[in-house]
């Protein structure tokens, strides 16, 4: 089976299924609460920490122009509620997604978002152009995903960003199984057929290929999920170097992954093989494909791109030179610290728990802790290392303590504000 490409490739009328698919099965399934998300958002520093993720070395702007590409049930809802002072717009082929967000929108008073049932394909009617574009998980189910990107390519800002999700080849080697699977039987994605469907999963060999999914995603066996997983019309997946060749045939550059360690040769297991030395010096879109064959289940990619002609690079981070002293570093809002069943040596372990694969941690020392403990979004990194310089109880020296905060951010620890360096 080709990985970039599954599904009913020759029927005409495919956007006409796809349409139809999710006026019947919208997704994700809808939600009515967005309370908790909400008040997650109204941390000032979450918000400026998402914003440096994509822009690193530009100063930090909360009033952008959002596009939401393929919003589903809630995803703009979302996007509006965390950026308040921002304008976000909404579109989808599914008319019963967008109701489900104009519910949220006439609940939580939504001032700043605007819906419209748009083709992907043919943003540009919008006649709008936008510094951030949101776009996760719906080109990998376009029927030429090629024109998708250049769509929302074109309707970038000259330095604007986009965030985007596609599929994974190789972690969805069993899905694409039972796709075939269901075409055989002839399931399709109604009342009784999702509902037998969900109860023979239940019953695949422990050593199938699907069989993780199933215990690590938790909606997988709900009915909208099962239907968007098995039964899609269409859906195709990307490896590593397929993404970096569609990207640039689009116009478009590869910015960062939104969480990167997994892709690097120094996180995780992988960094104490004898492979080590050789996969980090490969350039980074080889080591990033060799990440992804030596791990073998990432079932998507999500990253960050901008356009081909911005002449300066977005994700512009350098460890090589003095201006990494002015870079002021913050936290990642999902990391977490563990002081329970430690590795010697280590004071701590540092997570993010929005890793999937459980051997990416970060242990510290006393020194190393002292350093994490400094970084409160306002100091730089020169502001940093002056809290040590007269403790010869945590002497650390300058070159150690960058590496362990270049550490931090190859481990997605924290992300770096360098709009001044």
């Amino acid at each position: 089976m080709n990985s970039e490409e599954t599904g009913h490739a020759d029927n005409a009328d495919l956007p006409a299924e796809v349409r139809a698919f999710y006026e019947q099965h919208p997704y994700p399934a809808p939600v009515t609460d967005l309370d908790g998300y909400g008040e997650r958002w109204q941390q000032g520093e979450r918000r400026r920490a998402a914003f440096h993720l994509l822009w690193p070395t530009q100063p930090y702007r909360n009033d952008l122009e959002v596009l939401v590409a393929g919003c589903g049930t809630s995803q703009a809802a979302k996007h509006a509620m965390r950026e308040p002072a921002s304008r976000v717009i909404g579109i989808d082929v599914s008319e019963s997604s967008l109701q489900h967000t104009r519910e949220l929108k006439r609940k939580y008073e939504i001032d700043n978002l605007e819906l419209q049932q748009v083709n992907l394909e043919q943003v540009e009617t919008l006649g709008r152009s936008f510094d951030k574009i949101v776009c996760t998980g719906v080109l990998h189910h376009l029927p030429d995903p090629d024109a998708g990107l250049r769509a929302l390519r074109d309707v970038l800002k000259p330095d604007g960003a986009m965030q985007l999700m596609v599929y994974a080849s190789y972690g969805r080697t069993g899905i694409y199984m039972l796709q075939e699977y269901c075409r055989l039987l002839g399931v399709r994605a109604a009342g009784k057929d999702l509902a037998d469907l969900g109860a023979t999963l239940g019953e695949l060999p422990r050593g199938h290929p699907l069989a993780p999914l199933l215990t690590q995603a938790k909606d997988f066996r709900s009915a909208p999920a099962l239907a968007d997983a098995l039964l899609h019309p269409r859906d195709r997946a990307y490896t590593v170097p397929q993404l970096y060749d569609w990207l640039e045939r689009c116009g478009c550059a590869f910015g960062r992954w939104s969480l990167q360690a997994p892709y690097l040769a120094d996180c995780g297991a992988v960094s104490s093989t004898p492979h080590a030395a050789r996969l980090a010096a490969l350039p980074a879109p080889q080591q990033h494909a060799a990440l992804e064959l030596f791990r073998g289940t990432m079932v998507t990619h999500e990253f960050s791109a901008n356009r081909d002609d911005w002449s300066s690079p977005a994700q512009a981070i350098r460890f090589d030179g003095d201006s990494v002293l002015d870079y002021v570093p913050l936290r990642s809002p999902a990391a977490i610290t563990v002081k329970e069943r430690l590795p010697a040596g280590a004071v701590a372990v540092l997570i993010n728990p929005m890793h999937r694969h459980t051997d990416i941690f970060l242990p510290i020392d006393a020194s190393e802790e002292r350093l994490l403990n400094a970084i409160d979004g306002s100091r730089t990194i020169k502001e940093i290392l002056r809290i040590d310089a007269d403790d010869p109880q945590y002497a650390i020296s300058q070159e150690s303590a960058l590496e362990f905060i270049e550490r931090l951010w190859r481990h997605d620890q924290i992300v770096f504000d360098a709009s001044s360096a």
